[in-house]
């Protein structure tokens, strides 16, 4: 009971603040085009809490940015040496040396390539089944990364229409109480409104179209690095093919003798091979 009172008392006094603070900034923002121009100090006033909220997402949006761009990159998910230290090692029979590698440089191709190399000890289909789980959990993992993105693009410009919606009901609240209204005061309220819009158009736009490249990114990286994957694990496919043709020539596997048909009795052939019957 007491912890449900301590979190309606926190709600109800961000929920007064926010109130008494667009009210406010409604009453006594200054214009926000002047002779000079526009009035950055007064477009955020207009913006009012929502449009701080709105800022705070540009902010997360350009740190995402920022760190997406140094860790999605091929030199990050690609390390340079790597495909070509763990091909030789695997091409001299090096298995765990290959797999030391991949652990010191962990990567996108590292966990690809320790992961096939685990599943050597059965036939090649299962290092291909590893390799394809592992890229499909990096992979998911990258897109699960960027994914904050798209959610920063969808809550942003929704913010921002809330905030316009709040403003617009002040503004219309304002003009009604008025004996009588005139058109230019009830256009300073419209255009205070319709800030927190633009402020959310402003950040979902740029958020969206990063989410968009870095997609993009990363479906060219996986492709490229399953590829490489491959390429590295060669000489592991050429081996164990090696191996299983050796087992199938020293061992053949045994054939039952196929049934003969007694002397004289014939299975009909199936109705689809049949010849027509010559017409009479």
């Amino acid at each position: 009971m007491q912890q449900m009172t301590w979190k309606t008392a926190v709600l109800s006094a961000l929920w007064g603040v926010w109130g008494l603070s667009t009210t406010a900034l409604a009453a006594d923002t200054p214009p926000i085009l002047s002779e000079h121009g526009l009035d950055v100090r007064a477009l955020l006033q207009a913006g009012g809490v929502i449009g701080y909220l709105i800022i705070a997402l540009s902010v997360a949006m350009g740190a995402l940015v920022v760190e997406h761009l140094l860790s999605i990159r091929r030199s990050s998910l690609m390390p340079n040496g790597l495909a070509e230290q763990c091909r030789q090692a695997i091409a001299a029979g090096q298995l765990q040396q290959a797999d030391q590698l991949c652990r010191a440089h962990p990567s996108f191709l590292g966990y690809v390539i320790s992961a096939g190399i685990q599943e050597a000890g059965f036939d090649y289909e299962g290092v291909e089944r590893g390799m394809e789980e592992a890229a499909q959990e990096q992979a998911a993992r990258l897109f699960r990364k960027i994914e904050y993105l798209s959610v920063i693009g969808t809550i942003a410009p929704m913010l921002g229409l809330m905030g316009t919606v709040w403003g617009m009901i002040q503004a219309f609240g304002e003009f009604a109480e008025k004996a009588n209204p005139q058109v230019v005061e009830f256009a300073p309220g419209i255009s205070h409104a319709l800030v927190t819009t633009l402020m959310g158009l402003c950040v979902a736009i740029p958020a969206l179209g990063a989410f968009a490249i870095f997609r993009n990114r990363i479906d060219e990286y996986v492709a490229e690095t399953s590829l490489l994957a491959e390429h590295v694990l060669q000489p592991l496919k050429q081996a164990l093919k090696a191996r299983g043709r050796g087992v199938r020539e020293t061992r053949p596997a045994a054939r039952e003798p196929l049934p003969r048909e007694p002397a004289g009795e014939r299975t009909p052939p199936p109705p689809v091979v049949r010849e027509r019957e010559p017409p009479r």
